[in-house]
């Protein structure tokens, strides 16, 4: 049972938020290397496209992508922003392509 969060002291709750807060720095930390690790996976794809003349732009994949994030999303974040970050994330994996494709 959670303690009655009305009760708690300044300190206390100063001292939660810089605990939540070190937890957040490690999350980061390992999204900048999971970001990364995709970026690199969509470089190669970008290459490969090359190699065969595709289109980086691939709409369908796009969807899917979208798709499912969505579907592994359980929340709190509400499924359209999940989306709007994936949307982001392919733009800047879209754009590495272009450039190392």
């Amino acid at each position: 049972m959670k303690p009655d969060s009305s009760r708690l002291s300044r300190a206390e709750v100063d001292r939660r938020i810089t605990d939540l807060r070190s937890k957040m720095d490690g999350l980061d930390a390992e999204l900048v290397r999971l970001l990364n690790e995709r970026a690199a996976y969509a470089s190669q794809i970008g290459r490969l496209k090359n190699l065969v003349g595709l289109e980086i732009y691939q709409p369908d994949r796009e969807v899917e992508v979208l798709t499912n994030a969505k579907l592994h999303n359980q929340g709190p974040l509400p499924d359209d922003g999940v989306a709007r970050l994936f949307e982001r994330i392919i733009d800047e994996t879209r754009r590495l392509e272009r450039s190392h494709g």
